[in-house]
């Protein structure tokens, strides 16, 4: 095998690997680009995932499981919309309880069906394009899941960027009352970008039981997921293509870790398993050094530099997590 072959294939693995955390993360940016945190995503993931496993293996359907996943993550969503949006209540508390709960429930109600053989999304090359040497191996020689998820970035790019309905969404997450005094219900567009992306975090859940980590068990080996696509979404500046960019990084560093424990075997494996995390952290700091006047300042003398910085140092939507005022 060729250095181009191994390189397509571990960029293969890559994009594979990334697709819960593209579809968690890109569906949180929606949800957020309208104001709205929804902080209940790694629960949500988990209870997705052993959702859409149980469903799929009892009707032996691949579709019905993911159906699932997303009205799993809906429903979760809806709570946090009524609970948050209606009446009023703290977003980080409604999303902190509501991610416990989830999880806790998951592993009850999915504890018969541990460990038990499912169906698995297998791989579905697109005709002609997946013969293309090395780009059809690295991007159409996939599960259906991971179409999905490239589908999902360019889709929420579209409708946030290039429709009205987006502009609208972007107008709630800055300025909710003047949003309202324009015509624009903040209520309803933040309760459809609720559904609408946690929808898509159901489907992330869905992704892990049904292609990525096929099966279910305690613990699943998603848990955590949730707040990685959370912090990917602050990485990204909450731009849907910046955030996949991101979810793709970190695969990349798991998929790298798992070399690294071949590379140097003298290393503990947990040294590799868990540097993926702090390397985001990392990331993350960055990002926030990013939106200092300072160090804004110094970047602009410095053409390279200063591009990163831009491109880093992207600002919340104003209203984000903030109560909308009511007379």
């Amino acid at each position: 095998m060729t250095a181009a072959a191994d390189i397509a294939m571990v960029a293969s693995s890559v994009i594979a690997g990334a697709t819960p955390i593209v579809l968690a993360s890109v569906g949180e940016t929606l949800t957020e680009r309208s104001g709205l945190i929804n902080l209940s995503l790694d629960g949500t993931i988990i209870l997705s995932a052993m959702s859409a496993f149980v469903v799929a293996m009892t009707t032996s359907s691949i579709a019905a499981g993911f159906v699932t996943g997303a009205m799993v993550g809906a429903l979760v969503a809806s709570v946090v919309g009524v609970f948050c949006v209606r009446l009023g209540l703290s977003q980080v508390a409604v999303g902190f309880v509501l991610t416990l709960m989830t999880r806790d429930l998951a592993y009850f109600l999915g504890s018969p069906y541990a460990r038990k053989e499912g169906p698995v999304a297998g791989s579905v090359p697109v005709p002609v394009l997946s013969d293309i040497p090395l780009v059809g191996t690295v991007l159409f020689h996939h599960s259906i899941p991971v179409y999905l998820s490239m589908l999902a970035i360019v889709c929420v790019w579209w409708v946030i960027y290039k429709t009205s309905f987006g502009l609208r969404i972007r107008c709630v997450g800055e300025n909710p009352e003047a949003a309202y005094a324009r015509g624009i219900h903040p209520d309803r567009m933040q309760l459809i970008c609720a559904l609408a992306g946690g929808a898509m975090v159901g489907m992330a859940g869905a992704a892990f039981s049904l292609a990525v980590k096929p099966g279910w068990g305690q613990p699943q080996g998603c848990e955590g997921t949730g707040w990685i696509a959370l912090a990917l979404v602050i990485f990204g500046g909450w731009h849907p293509v910046k955030t996949a960019i991101g979810a793709y990084l970190f695969s990349l560093l798991q998929v790298m870790s798992i070399h690294l424990q071949t590379w140097f075997p003298g290393v503990p494996a947990q040294v590799f398993q868990v540097a993926p995390f702090p390397v985001m952290i990392f990331i993350l700091v960055l990002v926030y050094a990013a939106q200092s006047d300072a160090v804004r300042y110094f970047a602009d003398r410095h053409a390279l530099l200063g591009g990163v910085i831009r491109a880093l140092g992207q600002s919340a939507p104003a209203s984000l997590g903030r109560r909308m005022y009511r007379a």
